[in-house]
This record gives C-alpha cells, sequence and structure tokens, in this order.
C-alpha cells in the first residue's frame, strides 16, 4: 500500500532500502484517489524505530494510505527529538476535530503503573472515547490493548512472576474470522511484557471475543464483535533484531533478565535469531486495513459515526 508520509520522515529512506513502495506527500497530492487516513497514537519512547515498525506493515497492500502521528500533550518525550516530534507529530487538540478510518495506539513501557498513576491516563482516555464515534477501526497493541480493555470493559491487567519475553506460538479460535483470515493453524508472535490479560476475564464480556491465544503465552488477540475493537497483547510488528536489543539494553542495566524464548538460533544470544513472525504480521496488518477499515468506512468519511 503506498503510504502518503512526509517527505522527510526518517522512516523513508529506511522503507525504500528494503524495496517498500513509499509515496511521499509530493506525489500523493496528483492522486485523484480519497486515501485512507490513518492516526498513530506512539506511546513508546523510541518513537523513530516504532514508526518504522508499524509503517513497513501498513504498506503492503494498493491503496493508499495517509498516515498521522499523534503524542500525547502531557507528557514530554525524552528520547525523541524535540525538532522530530514537532516536523512530524500532532497533538490531539489539533485533530479531535477530524475523523479517521483506522487509527493504532500503541504499546508503553510502563507496566508497573496502575492505568490511573499515568501521567496522560486523562488524556489516553479522553482520545480513546473520541476514538469511537471518529475512527472505523482502532488497533490497540501490547499496553495500549491493556489500557484499552480496562478503560472500555474494566477487564484488569495482572503482574507476572516473570517477563513474557520471546516469540510463542499461537492458535486461532475461528478462522474464518476475517482478521486472520489466511492465518496458518499455528502461528508465531513476539511478546514483551511484565503483565497479562486474562481469558476467563474477557469471556465473561459478551461484546468481546477472543481470537488467537498461546497455551503458553496466554491471551493474543480480542476483538469487539463489531470488528471496531482490536486488541492485541503481543509485538506482530517487531523488527527481526528488537528482542535482541531489548534482551542486551537490560543486560546493561544489570537487571535479571532470562535469554527470549523460541527466539536466538540453539537458544544461544550468540547467535542470530530466527524470524517466525514476519508473513503473520503483514497478514495480520492487511487483513486488518481491507476487512475492518476499507470495507467498513463511507467513502464521505464525515459519515463515521
Amino acid at each position: 500500500m503506498p503510504l502518503n508520509i512526509p517527505d522527510k520522515l526518517p522512516a523513508v529512506k529506511i522503507l525504500e532500502s528494503e524495496n517498500i513502495f513509499v509515496m511521499k506527500e509530493t506525489r500523493a497530492i496528483h492522486q485523484d484517489i480519497r486515501p485512507l487516513k490513518v492516526v498513530i497514537l506512539n506511546l513508546m519512547p523510541l518513537k523513530i524505530a516504532t514508526e518504522t515498525h508499524i509503517l513497513r506493515l501498513l504498506s503492503n497492500s494498493p491503496l493508499q494510505i495517509e498516515i498521522i502521528f499523534l503524542h500525547t500533550e502531557d507528557h514530554v518525550s525524552k528520547h525523541t527529538p524535540a525538532e522530530h516530534l514537532e516536523s512530524f507529530y500532532m497533538k490531539f487538540s489539533q485533530i479531535e476535530h477530524q475523523k479517521f478510518d483506522g487509527m493504532i495506539i500503541t504499546g508503553a513501557p510502563i507496566e508497573h503503573l496502575e492505568f490511573t498513576e499515568v501521567e496522560y491516563w486523562t488524556e489516553l482516555t479522553r482520545i480513546m472515547d473520541w476514538s469511537r464515534s471518529h475512527v472505523t477501526s482502532t488497533m490497540f497493541i501490547c499496553w495500549g490493548a491493556q489500557a484499552g480493555l480496562f478503560h472500555f470493559f474494566g477487564i484488569p491487567k495482572y503482574k507476572l512472576p516473570y517477563k513474557m519475553f520471546g516469540v510463542f506460538d499461537h492458535t486461532v479460535s475461528d478462522p474464518l474470522i476475517p482478521i486472520i483470515r489466511g492465518f496458518d493453524e499455528v502461528f508465531h508472535a513476539p511478546h514483551s511484557r511484565h503483565t497479562e490479560i486474562r481469558r476467563e476475564d474477557i469471556l465473561k464480556v459478551k461484546e468481546l471475543q477472543i481470537v488467537a491465544e498461546s497455551s503458553e503465552a496466554g491471551v493474543y488477540m480480542v476483538m469487539t464483535r463489531d470488528g471496531r475493537q482490536i486488541f492485541i497483547t503481543g509485538h506482530a510488528e517487531y523488527d527481526p533484531t528488537t528482542l535482541k536489543e531489548e534482551y542486551e539494553r537490560d543486560l546493561r542495566k544489570g537487571l535479571n533478565i532470562d535469554i527470549p524464548k523460541h527466539y536466538f538460533r540453539n537458544n544461544d544470544p550468540m547467535e542470530e535469531p530466527r524470524v517466525r513472525w514476519k508473513s503473520h504480521a503483514h497478514l495480520l496488518f492487511v487483513n486488518w486495513l481491507n476487512y475492518y477499515v476499507y470495507q467498513m468506512t463511507p467513502y464521505n468519511i464525515e459519515e463515521i459515526h
């Protein structure tokens, strides 16, 4: 999918080097079609890396997408240059009058905090509430998924005795659900989190259905039955080396961190990771864009409600 993104966004050069079609703003304005409008609320500290991860997976379909990056106003990022945010990001107050075909809310490394203790929790809940009437379908990732499930359905998160860290096998509940159309009977996905949601809490909420889960990593994908909210507890968007970089970062900090499971060849961190989730990651994002955004959104975007 041609991505309509700012010409000077750092991700452009990386994606073009991978032979991914990126349509810059200067070319997109000459195409007489209505692109899908997707807003990405990036809560991760390393925003440039997360931008590249997500844009890579949004690129593999024939329609044009106009991407808008959003950051919270109640939190000042310490790991992304201010000039980058000023050049490529908007604040919620700048876009709240607009409507969007799709939205992605990323994770954030703040699992140790209760939701209501998060610095920008009030702003985040306002944005999530806004998405119900201004966005056709929203994808919530990792901590973002936990936050959404807690805010909308009262589903708690539970602290794990150890970090859920690695690449795990998952199975689907019903292969006919469009979001997982084309998935293998068993597929892989990375996880990197210290907390979990539990299936027994999900099953109590009639508006929700479990789409995929892992015997080792637990619930992976949950969605509302109308497809307007999709919650993913793992990180399908991760690069091949992201778990390795997290592992080495924690070692440098002196943290007690286990080797990511089912990730390094021969379980040896001196060897290269084995990438087993890439095809399903692309399929996940393309299915979301096709079945829950493009097929569902009105041509007149103002009709979204």
